[in-house]
């Protein structure tokens, strides 16, 4: 594995620190990351809540505002149609609870995935219309490439709203009001351009509140908005947005909102998820423990149960749905395993000098490829496309690597798809099954023709180098400022220098192993290795590790831990 490191300027990185009195990793990490300006700096640190920009001006939310209030005060009839996603399902919740707290009581529908398929289709705006023919119907995370649909309720007599955030193929030509900073950007935006779709609805949601606090309505003023920020955090990062600008806000409030949320379903959620509240939560909570299992509803049953499960005050109903979850996670993982063995199989059958990854199976589900196609393209350090059978079509998920957008590369292969749609990162594909080779062959050309020569070699970029000796609580402490990682803002891995191990490593369940290094002053430094039973370092060699720094929690103690990602004997070449 490459170790790769590009140095930034020592008196940059002297500079900054001094100005914001950081330490020297903190300001090499702000520089590496694009915030070299002090003041820009400064506001990455402490990401205030009153930093968030005035809602108005996304270009349709004052009009979607105007139309609600008209809703609301004429009692109108209502459905809100959301994702099947954590993004979706989490957009959906908030709408509905804070309509009916300021006096709708609106219907919400989320489309059956495997019998409706994915968005605003005809078939779930049907089932939305069985409970009579609302005056307003608006689509949370779809409908931006809905035109014949949304045409179709217009026919109805039916207003619609939409709030989304993906992509457009093509100008909209619908006579809807749509909400979505990529359709319609204006100037200096950038702090908002891209909110996910919960993002995108906490703004409406504000700007309405706004509205109604103007008149002093009762209900409005006694809507605590910073009480959603928990069901804001949930979307935005289990949707994969960079966590900068505004959406570093709403990460970094909202994941403190959540560890004191009162909502029981989100409680129970995180009971059978052995989420430990008062130990803080952390991206990776809501990315691997709440996050799977809100989408395994979506995938494998009916999300409108994720859905009910945050909207409820009933702790008994709460209790039992979360167990719902829980038991369908279990079931979508036992599937993912399965499919993740075979499609790496695929790969090394067929693919190996493949520069994307286009991988299908008759028996492949399509609702829980999108993980597979995750640990296929890191494992191979590829974009990777994994598709079900879905009758004629071949159906699936697409993820994305560091350098590609996936958005540009099926723009460049939509002669041969059928739909497609998605974020640079994540992507949804369905084809007819005998066009699959004509795309595979396509889609490997576009990044074979755009990669640069090292793009498919697997490797970790280090974010700085430090001794053993540094690798302290107080490191801790300052990383901690740069808090939330995701994606635009990830998770720093350094270069450690000066360790060697006194013991043979401990491997348990083996595949894993854990180890005590030491650095040069005889410091104990304790660290996990996943998945590298097969790679244990010697013991007494002076060493050199990638790593990521953690808390352990045991025993009601937090002890520093080192996470290895990979070693070498010191005095290895490094690759810059």
């Amino acid at each position: 594995m490459r170790w790769n490191y590009t140095p930034v300027h020592a008196d940059s990185v002297a500079d900054l620190a001094r100005n914001l009195g950081t330490t020297p990793v903190v300001a090499e990490l702000l520089l590496r990351n694009n915030h070299g300006e002090a003041g820009l700096a400064a506001r990455f640190l402490q990401p205030a809540l009153a930093t968030l920009g005035d809602p108005f001006l996304l270009t349709n939310l004052s009009a979607a505002v105007d139309r609600l209030l008209r809703a609301l005060r004429q009692g109108e009839r209502v459905v809100v149609l959301g994702d099947y996603d954590v993004d979706g399902v989490c957009s959906t919740a908030i709408l509905v609870s804070l309509l009916r707290r300021l006096g709708l009581n609106p219907r919400y529908v989320v489309p059956r995935r495997a019998e409706e398929g994915y968005g605003l289709t005809r078939p779930s705006i049907d089932r939305a219309l069985e409970g009579g023919r609302p005056d307003l119907f608006i689509a949370l995370d779809c409908g931006t490439n809905s035109n014949d649909e949304v045409a179709y309720l217009r026919q109805l007599g039916v207003d619609v709203i939409i709030v989304d955030h993906h992509r457009s193929k093509e100008p909209p030509v619908f006579d809807a009001l749509l909400i979505n900073p990529h359709v319609h950007p204006v100037e200096n935006d950038d702090a908002w351009r891209y909110l996910c779709t919960v993002g995108l609805v906490f703004k409406l949601a504000h700007g309405l509140l706004k509205r109604l606090r103007a008149e002093n309505n009762p209900a409005a003023l006694a809507v605590v908005l910073k009480d959603y920020l928990d069901l804001v955090a949930m979307g935005t990062i289990a949707d994969l947005v960079p966590l900068t600008g505004e959406n570093r806000v709403f990460a970094r409030h909202g994941l403190r909102v959540m560890s004191e949320t009162q909502r029981p379903g989100l409680q129970a959620l995180m009971g059978v998820s052995g989420l430990k509240r008062e130990q803080g939560l952390v991206p990776s909570d809501i990315s691997f423990r709440i996050g799977p299992r809100i989408n395994a509803s979506g995938r494998l049953a009916d999300a409108a149960l994720s859905v009910d499960l945050l909207l409820s005050e009933d702790w008994q109903f709460c209790d039992k749905a979360a167990r719902q979850l829980d038991d369908l996670n279990r079931e979508r993982q036992d599937i993912e395993r399965l499919i993740t063995e075979r499609a790496e199989r695929y790969v090394e059958e067929n693919f190996r000098d493949a520069s994307g990854l286009v991988l299908f199976d008759e028996d492949w589900h399509p609702g829980v490829v999108g993980i597979v196609a995750g640990r296929v393209s890191r494992k191979y350090n590829r974009p990777t496309i994994v598709l079900g059978n879905e009758g004629e079509l071949a159906k699936g998920s697409g993820r994305g690597i560091t350098g590609f957008n996936l958005v540009d590369i099926l723009a460049a292969c939509a002669g041969c798809l059928e739909s497609w749609g998605g974020h640079p990162m994540a992507v949804g594909v369905s084809l007819k099954k005998t066009r699959l080779d004509e795309f595979r062959l396509q889609f490997d050309g576009v990044i074979q023709r755009s990669r640069d020569q090292h793009a498919a070699e697997p490797g970790v970029e280090l974010s700085g180098w430090l001794d053993a000796t540094q690798l302290t609580e107080q490191l801790m402490a300052e990383l901690e400022l740069l808090h939330p990682f995701g994606m635009g803002n990830p998770e720093p891995i350094f270069g450690v220098r000066g360790v060697r191990l006194k013991n043979r490593p401990d491997v348990f369940k083996e595949v894993h192993f854990r180890f005590a290094a030491e650095d040069d002053k005889g410091r104990r430094i304790s660290g996990v290795a996943w998945k590298m039973a097969d790679r244990l370092p010697p013991v007494g060699q002076p060493l050199e590790l990638a790593i990521q720094l953690n808390w352990n929690h045991y025993n009601g103690r937090k002890i520093l831990q080192i996470e290895l990602l990979d070693w070498r004997l010191a005095g290895g070449q490094n690759s810059a």
